[in-house]
């Protein structure tokens, strides 16, 4: 995964795009009739049910376009909220408060959609010991923000690039020219570039599980559309070599009996690419 440094990095550069392109040359809205001495206040609230996500984020960007501002957090990440409960209060210059407004709700709405589903299920997991993992079906650019939501709604995070894990999937499969040369082809190149990356190999069938397992150094077999009985043949099969992990199609109504069948891990598109905003709005008061 990636270190907390990088993962900074990612954060201020939404931040500085964001604003480069919703404040532009500057807010000529606000500049035009609100001096810029002028003071203001405003809280966040919520207007829908669910998990929040976001306000760290929030004070990032506040603090970004005005570090004077100051930010009293009353929900923090990663709580339940329900209509008309107040998230956060913040206070300073009426222009930077309109200047970050929009960058603040767009992410937190959309933070808070990915919490709350995640959430969802990881409450239908309990028991199980089975973990729901992300995927890179994300929105292009805000990856971050998005990633960090399902870590708030209590899931844990899939690699979050091509570059910080070996992922051999279908077409990498297909184009190396089989299993055993993807993997073997692999462990070469790691070697020479001197990378230490866990490798996760998916597996179409029964059969690729067992050529898959004729492989060393293997961290995780990723059980890709597989049926129930299937995925209990293959768990059985691998044993403790390697780590399991279920995808394809899994929803609220397959999500727990595919965990059931005993996989390490199950991963989620529609953590990320299906879900709809939170209802949220910054008032002035």
């Amino acid at each position: 995964m990636i270190s907390v440094e990088k993962f900074e990095e990612e954060l201020d550069i939404i931040i500085l795009n964001a604003i480069r392109e919703d404040v532009g040359d500057g807010d000529h809205s606000s500049l035009a009739c609100i001096p810029a001495s002028a003071e203001g206040k405003a809280h966040l609230l919520a207007k829908d049910e669910g998990i929040i996500a976001g306000v760290d984020f929030a004070k990032r960007v506040f603090d970004y376009v005005d570090p004077e501002m100051k930010i009293e957090v009353l929900v923090p990440d990663g709580s339940q909220v329900k209509y008309g409960d107040i998230v956060f209060r913040v206070f300073g210059r009426s222009q930077s408060i309109l200047k970050a407004e929009r960058l603040v709700l767009n992410a937190m709405q959309r933070m808070s959609a990915i919490a709350t589903k995640t959430h969802e299920y990881v409450e239908l997991l309990a028991g199980t010991g089975a973990q729901i993992l992300d995927t890179r079906k994300t929105t292009p650019g805000i990856r971050a923000l998005e990633k960090w939501a399902v870590k708030i709604g209590g899931g844990t995070n899939h690699r979050f690039a091509l570059y910080d894990m070996i992922m051999l999937k279908d077409n990498h499969i297909d184009f190396a020219g089989g299993i055993a040369k993807a993997i073997q082809k692999t462990h070469a190149y790691l070697k020479e570039e001197n990378r230490d990356l866990k490798i996760i190999v998916e597996a179409r069938n029964l059969d690729e599980v067992a050529q898959i397992l004729e492989e060393e150094g293997i961290y995780r077999i990723l059980l890709d559309n597989f049926s129930y009985a299937d995925t209990r043949t293959a768990v059985a099969l691998i044993g403790d070599k390697c780590l399991t992990e279920s995808s394809g199609g899994i929803n609220e109504k397959t999500l727990r009996m595919y965990a059931e069948c005993g996989v390490n891990f199950i991963s989620s598109g529609a953590l990320t690419h299906s879900v709809k905003n939170k209802d949220l709005s910054l008032k002035a008061f």
